[in-house]
């Protein structure tokens, strides 16, 4: 069996940030990816409205507020890459977060179409926020001898110009479906048992390992969260 890496270090499951589709808000298939290789201790959600103040009070101590519009949401993180022990570049991690910000051509764009940076999920357990990258700073921390960088915290911003509520039907019988479920190990478990439990066919384990980036099936451990797509 192969796949791709489900857990950090620390046997959590792993963050990820991935392209999605605009219309469906749902990964891209064959899109950019860039698993987390140390989840965040903390994200923090904000937003805010914007109200406007009449010029006259009537006379009284607090003027009247009237709302003028809804401002973005936005999620901060601040992330860790580390390849020292693994003795490679870390900027060939962090540079795929470059290309989040990065102009990209639409699919069956027309003509008089814009193009604008790929639309992002940040996604982590069934923490699913999507939106634009809209401010990203690197800093290196650590170098070899050789002067290549092995550690970068990465500050992100991401901005959410879509409110949830305007997103498709997550109903799987709607015809658009949840991103995926969460199925939290339990000992004994593995892959083709659990595919034969949520899809009634246990041939279909790849589906699982290659949506969590599993390499080795017979890692999984008891406590671990993995995400179960649907077809």
């Amino acid at each position: 069996m192969s796949g791709g890496i489900a857990s950090t270090k620390g046997e959590l499951t792993r963050a990820q940030i991935v392209e999605v589709n605009e219309e469906s808000r749902r990964r891209v298939g064959g899109g950019l990816s860039v698993p987390c290789m140390f989840n965040p201790f903390e994200y923090t959600l904000s937003k805010s409205n914007t109200f406007q103040e009449p010029d006259s009070t009537n006379g009284k101590n607090s003027p009247k507020a009237e709302f003028s519009k809804a401002g973005a949401q936005t999620l901060k993180l601040n992330l860790t890459f580390d390849t020292y022990e693994d003795d490679t570049d870390v900027r060939e991690i962090t540079d795929k977060l470059w290309k989040f910000m990065a102009v990209k051509k639409k699919e069956n764009s027309k003509p008089e179409d814009k193009d604008s940076p790929p639309l992002v999920a940040f996604t982590w357990g069934t923490f699913y926020f999507v939106a634009y990258i809209t401010n990203m700073t690197q800093k290196f921390t650590l170098f070899t001898h050789k002067g290549i960088p092995v550690r970068a915290k990465v500050d992100v911003t991401f901005t959410q110009y879509v409110d949830e509520e305007d997103y498709p039907p997550q109903n799987p019988t709607s015809g658009g479906g949840p991103i995926s479920r969460i199925w939290r190990v339990e000992g004994g478990d593995r892959l083709d048992t659990i595919a034969a439990e949520v899809y009634g066919d246990a041939t279909k384990w790849r589906l699982i390992a290659q949506h969590n980036m599993i390499i080795n099936p017979l890692s999984i451990k008891p406590g671990q969260q993995l995400a179960i797509p649907y077809e």
